[in-house]
């Protein structure tokens, strides 16, 4: 019966495994190892093909079967075509010879381990070769399940918490945890147990809030598990204070008189905060309210400045938290308000501009008064020593600088009509005659000892 046939009835539930035996004239046996993987519950065909260039009066084939540290066990044998099972299992494997294939149906667990095939070929002497086969039964993965412990969660930074995954059906399986459809590393918080099949989280924190999964695999499937949501209990945080209506400006909210207005309070917190609304006036501060939402309407405050306060309170976690504000109540109207504040900015930018103008013009003023000075001094410094001299001697100093200013010669007429003279001579070089001196005529001279240098005569 040819290959084909001995096929034909387990061809849509039969895994088959190829491998080859070559037998040699020279009667040396080629020995090789093949492995394969194959599914629980299937029937299992292996093909072997032979053949060789003598003729041949007896053909013999022999399979055995050996699990890890034990004896090979005869399965079944033949000579020629009479087939001699072992009664164990004769109902079990089939072969078909010539055909040296074997077909095992079904496969269990049981049928896991090394399968030798022998041939011998009896002619002018005996050939002979062996093979062997090492087959592995896997089940696929069945669908995992996740559990969590403790099941109605744990505490941010307080508790820890255990997600565990199991699987019903399936061999050789190797775990692996996804958070969000990503893989989970081992981390200060994250740990795995030595199989992988075990997450712990410790202490847990509002960053291990997301989706986690557990995909298991083996070498002949794969399986995800549903997607669970551990409970972390945290907060609350950001807390902050809204309204539908008014202006506000930081913790200061303004509002129309008559107009009634509301506010929300809202803080990030599992399991939802309890919230209280308290009121400061007169040095006291008493509770109004409870709940997210507080209604104020204007018209019925009696004071046109109130404090407020809204407290968030998470009753697993125990903390809470509060944030401060103030309501002031205005006659003129928020849109007049608005467009003051906005009338406000050029007012300062002209106030900055102006300011920028004044110190500017102080600074040049400084700047002309002394500045000259230095020059001057600094073209002084630079004069001859001859020229120097000379205004020592017409002034009377020994710093030429000293004598720069305004001088102011006035002459009396005296009672007898005869004129003064000077108690000392005024070289007529310099510029000066006593006649000038004796007159009744106001003089103003401005003696410059630079431009003397800087035009000499």
């Amino acid at each position: 019966m040819g290959q084909d046939a001995f096929m034909e009835p387990f061809s849509s539930m039969v895994a088959v495994f190829h491998c080859k035996i070559y037998l040699l004239l020279l009667g040396k046996a080629l020995c090789l190892l093949f492995w394969g993987i194959f599914l629980l519950g299937q029937a299992l065909y292996l093909p072997v093909h032979y053949g060789f260039h003598t003729l041949a009066s007896d053909i013999q084939i022999i399979w055995l079967f050996e699990r890890p540290h034990t004896m090979p066990k005869y399965l079944l044998g033949s000579v020629n075509k009479s087939v001699v099972p072992d009664l164990e299992y004769q109902h079990k494997f089939t072969m078909m010879p010539p055909n040296a294939s074997l077909l095992i149906n079904p496969l269990q667990f049981t049928d896991e381990g090394n399968y030798i095939v022998k041939v011998n070929i009896q002619g002018n002497g005996t050939l002979s070769a062996s093979q062997k086969i090492q087959v592995t039964v896997d089940d696929p993965v069945k669908k995992p399940v996740v559990q969590t412990h403790p099941p109605s969660g744990a505490v941010e930074y307080v508790g820890n918490m255990t997600l565990t995954c199991r699987v019903e059906g399936g061999t050789r399986l190797i775990y692996q945890w996804l958070k969000n459809g990503r893989p989970v590393h081992t981390s200060s918080t994250y740990s795995f147990s030595p199989q992988n099949n075990i997450l712990h989280i410790a202490p847990v924190t509002k960053e291990d809030i997301g989706n986690y999964s557990c995909l298991v695999k083996n070498p002949v499937s794969e399986m995800e598990s549903d997607i669970i949501m551990p409970i972390i209990y945290y907060g609350p945080y950001g807390l902050q204070v809204n309204s539908d209506k008014g202006l506000k400006v930081g913790e200061v909210f303004t509002v129309d008189l008559g107009e009634a207005i509301l506010f929300d309070c809202s803080a990030d917190s599992y399991p939802p905060n309890i919230y209280s609304w308290i009121q400061r006036a007169d040095n006291t501060t008493y509770v109004i309210k409870h709940g997210p939402r507080l209604e104020v309407a204007s018209e019925e405050v009696a004071q046109k400045t109130t404090d407020y306060v809204c407290c968030a309170y998470n009753n697993i976690t125990g903390r809470q938290d509060e944030t401060r504000f103030t309501v002031i109540i205005t006659s003129i109207g928020l849109e007049k308000l608005a467009q003051k504040g906005k009338s406000l900015s050029p007012l300062a930018c002209i106030t900055g501009i102006s300011l920028f103008l004044i110190i500017s013009m102080c600074l040049l003023f400084l700047w002309k008064k002394y500045q000259p000075h230095k020059v001057i001094k600094q073209k002084l410094e630079g004069r001859p020593e001859t020229e120097y001299r000379k205004a020592q001697t017409f002034s009377g100093h020994e710093d030429a600088l000293d004598d720069f200013g305004i001088y102011e010669f006035v002459a009396f007429p005296d009672a007898s009509g005869v004129p003064r003279m000077p108690s000392r001579p005024v070289p007529a070089s310099d510029g000066v005659s006593g006649q000038d001196l004796h007159s009744t005529i106001y003089e103003v001279i401005q003696h410059i000892p630079a431009q003397q240098q800087d035009h000499p005569e």
